[in-house]
C-alpha cells in the first residue's frame, strides 16, 4: 500500500530520519554513516561497477546494527553509482514496468511492525536519465511501462536507505517479470551496459526465506533447510554454476521449505545476468543468518 506523505506525516527525508529516537539503533546507523564522511562517486577510470544480490529483510532490518554496518561497508567499498536500478522480490509484474522517476512516497508493504516504519522517507533525485537508458536498452518488442505514482516497496527502499543513506543517488526500481531463470538472465544481459556508465544493478530478495517454517520460540535456531539450502548455493555460485542454480526448485536441498515460494530467490539471476560473465565465480559479502533465514549476498564483476 502507498501511505501519502502529508497531512502530519514528515516532508522530508531529514525530517523522517529526524523522527527516530536517538537510542534506536537505525539513529546509532546514521551518526555513523554521517561520520563516515563524503563518499568518492564513480568515473569511467573505475570501470564498470559490479552487479549486486542482496538479501534484504523487512523493516527489522533497521533494529540490527551488524547487518546495517556490513551493508554500509559494501556500498562505501565500492565508488557512489551514478545511479541504481534494483529488482525487488517484492514487485512482481508483467510486462516490464518501472517506478516513476519521481515518487511522491514509498510503498510500507508490511505490517506488524513499529509505526516508526510507516514515515520513514527516502527522497532520491529524480531518475528520468536512469528511465530513458533501461528503455533504450530493450527491445522495441518489450516497452516499459512507468507506474508514475509508485514509490520503491521495502525490498528497494529498506536496504538502499541504509547503504546510502543520504538518498543522493537517482534510484528505480524494475518490475520481476518471470521466474524463468532463462529469461531473468537474459533481462540482466541487457541491463549489463548501465554497469559502464556507473549504474548500480542490483537484485533483493533473501537468500533463504522459509517464513511459515521458522522457530518463532528460539530465533537463533537455523534450521537445517536453510542451512543446506544456503550451503548449495554458496558451492554453485563458487563455481560458477548457473545451470545448477537454475534447477534451485528441484536440486536444491531444502526446498520447498527454504522458498515456499520463490521471488526472493530469483532475482539471483538478473544480478549473474547482468555480469560480465555470469558463470564466473561471484564475490561473497555478507553471510550468516538472521532469524533463522540465510542473509547471503554477493557481488558479480
Amino acid at each position: 500500500m502507498i501511505l501519502p506523505q502529508r497531512g502530519g506525516r514528515p516532508g522530508t527525508t531529514a525530517e523522517a530520519d529526524g523522527l527516530v529516537p536517538a537510542q534506536h539503533p537505525f539513529a546509532a546507523h546514521l551518526r555513523h554513516a554521517a561520520a563516515a564522511g563524503a563518499h568518492r562517486v564513480w568515473t569511467p577510470a573505475d570501470g564498470p561497477l559490479p552487479s549486486l544480490y542482496i538479501s534484504h529483510g523487512a523493516p527489522m532490518l533497521f533494529e540490527m546494527p551488524g547487518w546495517m554496518t556490513q551493508l554500509h561497508d559494501w556500498a562505501r567499498a565500492l565508488p557512489k553509482p551514478t545511479a541504481i536500478l534494483i529488482v525487488s522480490a517484492h514487485w512482481e509484474s508483467a510486462p516490464l514496468s518501472l517506478s516513476s522517476t519521481n515518487p511522491s512516497g514509498l510503498v510500507y508493504d508490511f505490517g506488524g511492525f513499529d509505526p516508526l516504519y510507516t514515515t520513514m522517507r527516502y527522497d532520491t533525485p529524480d531518475a528520468t536519465g536512469l528511465a530513458r537508458l533501461v528503455a533504450g536498452l530493450l527491445p522495441d518488442s518489450e516497452p516499459v511501462h512507468e507506474h508514475r505514482s509508485r514509490g520503491l516497496d521495502h525490498g528497494a527502499w529498506v536496504p538502499l536507505k541504509i547503504m546510502y543513506p543520504d538518498g543522493d543517488v537517482p534510484v528505480l526500481q524494475l518490475s520481476m517479470p518471470t521466474h524463468d531463470p532463462a529469461r531473468l538472465l537474459a533481462l540482466g544481459q541487457r541491463l549489463a551496459g548501465l554497469r559502464e556508465q556507473g549504474v548500480l544493478v542490483i537484485g533483493s530478495g533473501y537468500m533463504t526465506h522459509g517464513l511459515p517454517f521458522i522457530n518463532w520460540n528460539n530465533l537463533d535456531e537455523v534450521p537445517g533447510w536453510s542451512a543446506d539450502f544456503d550451503a548449495w548455493a554458496a558451492q554453485a555460485l563458487a563455481a560458477g554454476d548457473v545451470d545448477e542454480l537454475a534447477r534451485f526448485r528441484s536440486a536444491a536441498p531444502g526446498m520447498p521449505y527454504a522458498h515456499p515460494t520463490v521471488e526472493h530467490f530469483t532475482p539471483l539471476f538478473v544480478t549473474l545476468g547482468a555480469a560480465t560473465d555470469p558463470t564466473a565465480p561471484v564475490t561473497t559479502t555478507i553471510d550468516g543468518y538472521a532469524l533463522g533465514l540465510a542473509k547471503r549476498s554477493f557481488q558479480a564483476a
